[in-house]
């Protein structure tokens, strides 16, 4: 049985780590580069970067910043934020980073997601899809949330895995933030109905929440934010917890 992964996400905005509610009211969380050193010395899986602004203020991701935050980590590295082409990705691998997440761009076309698996291997490709229940349909949001567009999440969540897509990071803007659990019901169909990795993240609050995507929805990894930056939970204590529930998990 693989491991299920826990992963840490860095969201920057400005150079500095930021975490709101809903994908609104940001605060500063800390500095990047500890953030990234702590997490990799206590047993985070991989480690997500995502310039959170980068696509709606039309800029490239913080590649200075990704070059420092690889030089401290030894574990995969997963970079978002303004991608639009092969060029782009090229220089976020040489910069470090292991893997790149792309959304908005992806959107608008969706034929990167094969020109970049086709250049670098699907292994380097996440999806990331930021999606929001409108009228009872689960639906593709972009440019940080702020732009829903007419894809329904799973229709296109396929049409990644055809393009390409190594893996897909699937946030729900519904609950990012709120700490009342993961987005069980849609992670479930996707990670029952792909043959790709599926990231489930927004709503952990507790282990018990981490447990839950893991049994009941099938994640293949869980991914949060405040609760491991504000030390609510810490990895070791959460992996020790799911093991104990015979949940496969890596251990330092």
């Amino acid at each position: 049985m693989l491991s299920k992964r826990i992963i840490p996400c860095l969201d920057i905005k400005d150079g500095i780590t930021v975490k709101g509610t809903n994908f609104l009211g940001l605060k500063e969380a800390g500095d990047p580069v500890e953030l990234a050193y702590e997490y990799a010395q206590t047993g985070a899986d991989e480690l997500v970067f995502l310039d959170i602004t980068a696509t709606v203020e039309q800029r490239k991701t913080l590649v200075e910043l990704v070059r420092r935050i690889s030089k401290v980590i030894n574990i995969p590295f997963t970079v978002g934020g303004g991608i639009k082409s092969v060029n782009d990705v090229a220089v976020l691998l040489n910069s470090g980073a292991d893997k790149v997440s792309i959304n908005s761009s992806a959107v608008s076309n969706p034929e990167l997601i094969t020109q970049i698996a086709n250049e670098f291997g699907s292994q380097c490709v996440v999806v990331a899809i930021d999606t929001k229940t409108i009228a009872n349909i689960a639906t593709v949001h972009t440019h940080g949330g702020r732009n829903p567009t007419k894809k329904e999440t799973f229709i296109w969540a396929k049409e990644i895995q055809e393009r390409g897509g190594g893996e897909i990071l699937l946030t729900s803007m519904d609950h990012d933030g709120c700490k009342q659990g993961f987005a069980l019901e849609i992670t479930s169909l996707l990670s029952k109905n792909l043959n790709i990795p599926v990231i489930a993240s927004g709503g952990a609050g507790n282990e018990v929440h981490f447990k839950d995507v893991f049994e009941i929805a099938s994640a293949d990894a869980a991914l949060a934010a405040s609760i491991f930056h504000f030390k609510e939970i810490q990895i070791p204590i959460l992996k020790k917890y799911l093991s104990e529930n015979n949940i496969a998990v890596r251990t330092l």
